[in-house]
């Protein structure tokens, strides 16, 4: 029991990580209906001006941290204003292909200026662990499910309370609709890619934190979190969280337990049991936990 209760914690400091990468994802879509492929990227350049604002220039950590976040919400705003905003009306498909551009595009800037070599953002949190009984928390593990509930209540506050959010919101159910209510569906875009970068920038200080653990490939983890966001719905904010926490307890479970009962299945089958979840859940509910179910009428 003892061991289940220490896989699921663990579950849970992995899964608050992808429900930050899956939101931000889930934002854009909500949005704009647009899958951002670039997300990772995103996060990418979080992590490294972190690293750069506390290893560099000699900040402390939490203020690199809003740094970071204010610099991952500029990146995603500008990418609106100057790139996707000429879209708008455009196929879905061609803006789809825009952000994976943007990935390959954004990827060459940042190791063009950090280099692939594995930098150290340090342990901001240190290595010291919390015995509860039997039970072994690590602070840093600690912080980073409060950091991202913070995150998170902070974001749904915004977003069930604040003009912007109700604004939001309506450009979500018809953006026509909303425009006509005199909403400037041009500017919800933009904050709605500016919210993207911030959640993203997050989540890439909580992976990167840690000895040599920031590198270029620290982007792909945002593939990690699409299982996420499609089990969870495509445009529930709320199913990105849910779906992230299930992914990351999932991957846990399976690696604590597989080699042990199923060693057949071969190593690292924890990285493939996300995407059999996901299946298996669209296969009962093709539009997600919590996504919308289209209507047509006949």
């Amino acid at each position: 029991m003892t061991d289940f209760l220490q896989l699921v914690f663990s579950g849970l400091a992995v899964g608050s990580r992808y429900a930050l990468i899956a939101l931000g994802f889930v934002i854009i879509y909500r949005s704009t209906g647009v899958i951002n492929f670039a997300q990772g990227s995103f996060m990418l350049f979080g992590a490294y001006l972190a690293y750069n604002s506390y290893q560099t220039w000699g900040l402390p950590f939490y203020l690199s941290l809003l740094i970071a976040m204010a610099g991952g919400g500029l990146l995603g705003a500008l990418v609106d204003r100057l790139i996707l905003r000429r879209m708008v009306g455009q196929p879905p498909f061609a803006t789809v292909m825009i952000t994976i551009g943007l990935l390959f595009f954004l990827d060459q800037v940042i190791t063009s200026i950090w280099g692939f070599d594995q930098l150290n953002l340090n342990d901001p949190w240190g290595v010291r662990t919390v015995n509860v009984g039997d039970l072994v928390f690590s602070v840093k593990d600690l912080w980073t499910i409060g950091l991202t509930a913070a995150v998170l209540v902070s974001f749904f506050l915004f977003f069930r309370f604040s003009k912007v959010g109700v604004a939001m919101r309506a450009t979500a159910l018809d953006a026509e609709a909303a425009q006509a209510q005199g909403i400037n569906v041009r500017r919800v875009f933009m904050v709605s890619w500016g919210i993207a970068g911030v959640v993203a920038a997050v989540a890439g200080v909580t992976l990167a934190a840690g000895p040599a653990q920031l590198n270029p490939a620290l982007g792909l983890v945002a593939l990690g979190a699409f299982p996420a966001m499609i089990l969870g719905g495509l445009d529930s904010p709320g199913g990105a969280v849910i779906g992230g926490i299930i992914i990351g307890v999932t991957q846990q479970l399976t690696a604590g337990y597989q080699p042990e009962y199923a060693p057949w299945l071969g190593s690292n089958f924890q990285i493939v049991m996300p995407y059999i979840v996901m299946i298996i859940i669209l296969m009962v509910r093709p539009y997600g936990l919590f996504g919308t179910k289209e209507v047509h009428r006949v």
